[in-house]
C-alpha cells in the first residue's frame, strides 16, 4: 500500500499562506518571513488584506512585524507574546534608543552584542549606533496596531513607556535628515533624463521611470515598481492654445492610506511623461501585467516587476552618469522634488497635494516653506 504523502510543515504551510496574499502584498523574503512569523501573524495579515487595507500600509506593517519577531526571538528566544507585557516594550526601547557615550563605558547599555549579531546576520540591522527615534516610534505604533487587530489592549499608552521613550530621545539627540539628502527638482531631473536619450531598452525604460515617478506627484518607489498596465486608463487629450492636444493618462492607485472604503485614488499624467511611458510599453512589447521590469544582459525583458530597491539603484546610477554625487540622491528625492518644484513654480499647495496625494498638509508644506524661505524677502533683508 502506498505511503500517504507527508503533511506540510508549519513553515511550509505559512509559506503557502503568504503566497495567497502575495499579489496584494509583494514580499521578496517569503521563505524567511515564513520562518519568522507565527500562524497567528499570517492570519492577521490575511485578515488585513481581506479588509482592504492600503497596500503601502500593509507592506510597512509586514516589514515592522518581521523586524519585531526577529528582535523578539533574538532577545528572548521566543516569538512575541500577544499582548506584550510592559517590561518587553521597555526592553525594546532600551535596545534601540541608547547613548553611544555611555555604551563606550558600559557594554551592558543598549542592545546586547549577541542580539545585535543575530539581527545583523539576518539583514535586519545595517547601520551602526542607536535607531532613529522616528523608526522606533513607527515600529511601536505598528506593534500597537497589530495588537489591537488581534483583539488585545496593550501597555503602549502606559506612563512608564512614554517617559522611557521621551528620556531616551532627549539623551541621544539626532539631527533630522530627509530620506534623500537632495530633492530631485526640475533642473536635476533634466540632467538625469539627459543620460537616457538613446533608443536602447534601458534608456527608454529609465526615462519612463523617471518621468512617470516625478510627474505623477513623486510616487514612492514601491508604487512605481508595482505599477501594472491594468492600473492605466487613457483619458481625453488636453487641449492647449497654439499647439496640438496633449495625451493624457490616469493612474489608478487603488486603496491607499488616504482613501476610504470604495474609493479609488487617481493621479494623472499629461504630455511628455505619457509619451515616454507609451514608448517603453511599445519597445518592451508589454500589454498586460507589470509595467516596469528588469532587462537581462542580452536585452531580454523579464516577466517580473522591478524590485523597489532597483528603482532607487536606477536613479543613483543615472545621477552618477550625470556627474552628480549619487550618494546625495535617492528615489524619495523624486517625491520631495516634485513638491519643491511645485513651490518654485508658484503652484498652489492644495493643487500639488492633489497629485502627490500627501495626507499631511504640515508634511507637504515643509517643502514649500523651505523653497519660499530661501528665495523670499525674509532671507534678503540686507
Amino acid at each position: 500500500m502506498a505511503k500517504a504523502k507527508q503533511s506540510l510543515t508549519a513553515v511550509e504551510r505559512r509559506a503557502e499562506e503568504l503566497d495567497t496574499i502575495a499579489a496584494v502584498l509583494p514580499m521578496e523574503r517569503r521563505d524567511e518571513l515564513a520562518e519568522l512569523l507565527t500562524d497567528q501573524d499570517v492570519e492577521t495579515l490575511k485578515h488585513l488584506v481581506e479588509r482592504g487595507m492600503g497596500d503601502n500600509t500593509l507592506r510597512a506593517l509586514t516589514s515592522d512585524l518581521a523586524y519585531l519577531e526577529a528582535w523578539g526571538l533574538a532577545a528572548t528566544g521566543h516569538s512575541l507574546p500577544w499582548p506584550a507585557p510592559e517590561a518587553l516594550l521597555l526592553k525594546f526601547v532600551a535596545h534601540h534608543l541608547w547613548d553611544p557615550e555611555k555604551r563606550a563605558n558600559d557594554p551592558d547599555h543598549g542592545m546586547p552584542d549577541d542580539v545585535d549579531d543575530k539581527l545583523r546576520r539576518q539583514g535586519f540591522l545595517k547601520s551602526i549606533g542607536p535607531h532613529a527615534p522616528d523608526t522606533v516610534r513607527r515600529r511601536m505604533a505598528s506593534w500597537s496596531t497589530l495588537t489591537k487587530w488581534r483583539g488585545h489592549s496593550g501597555a503602549f499608552a502606559s506612563p512608564a513607556l512614554k517617559q522611557a521613550i521621551r528620556l531616551a530621545v532627549r539623551a541621544v539627540p539626532r539631527q533630522r535628515r530627509r530620506k534623500s539628502a537632495k530633492a530631485v527638482t526640475g533642473d536635476i531631473l533634466a540632467k538625469l533624463l539627459a543620460t537616457c536619450v538613446t533608443d536602447s531598452l534601458r534608456d527608454v525604460r529609465d526615462r519612463a521611470i523617471l518621468m512617470v515617478a516625478f510627474a505623477s506627484g513623486g510616487r514612492r518607489r514601491s508604487e512605481i515598481a508595482g505599477l501594472r498596465v491594468e492600473q492605466l486608463s487613457v483619458e481625453a487629450p488636453i487641449e492647449v492654445p497654439d499647439g496640438p492636444p496633449l495625451p493624457s493618462l490616469a493612474i489608478h492607485l487603488g486603496r491607499t492610506k488616504t482613501t476610504t472604503d470604495g474609493q479609488d485614488d487617481l493621479v494623472y499624467l499629461t504630455g511628455r511623461p505619457v509619451e515616454a511611458l507609451n514608448a517603453w510599453l511599445v519597445a518592451a512589447k508589454i500589454d498586460r501585467g507589470s509595467v516596469f521590469r528588469a532587462i537581462g544582459r542580452w536585452g531580454t525583458v523579464s516577466r517580473r516587476q522591478l524590485d523597489p530597491q532597483s528603482v532607487n539603484a536606477i536613479l543613483k546610477q543615472r545621477a552618477e552618469m550625470a556627474e552628480l554625487e549619487s550618494a546625495e540622491f535617492s528615489a524619495h528625492g523624486l517625491r520631495s522634488g516634485y513638491l519643491t518644484e511645485a513651490a518654485n513654480r508658484g503652484i498652489p499647495l492644495p493643487e500639488a497635494m492633489e497629485q502627490s496625494r500627501h495626507r499631511s498638509v504640515q508634511q507637504a508644506s515643509s517643502y514649500y516653506n523651505n523653497a519660499t524661505r530661501r528665495s523670499g524677502r525674509g532671507a534678503r533683508m540686507l
